[in-house]
């Protein structure tokens, strides 16, 4: 198994940042809410329609393309 070295902040590399990048385009994009409570159910109705889409969701935290670059 070969080790990567990456850079100390790699926000892009974490699937974890992939994942709320996708939410944010797909279920906050230009939408106001009236509360916090509202923002959060909006959120697990996105979480629950990525789940549904497992293609989609396996393909979130692999960037080939930024792993080639190291």
């Amino acid at each position: 198994m070969e080790l990567l070295h990456l850079p100390p902040y790699s926000p892009s590399l974490n699937p974890a940042e992939r994942q709320w990048e996708e939410l944010r385009e797909k279920e906050f994009t230009n939408k106001v809410f009236d509360s916090l409570g509202a923002a959060l159910i909006q959120a697990a109705r996105g979480q629950n329609c990525l789940e549904r889409s497992s293609a989609e969701l396996r393909s979130l935290p692999v960037w080939l393309w930024k792993l080639e670059s190291f």
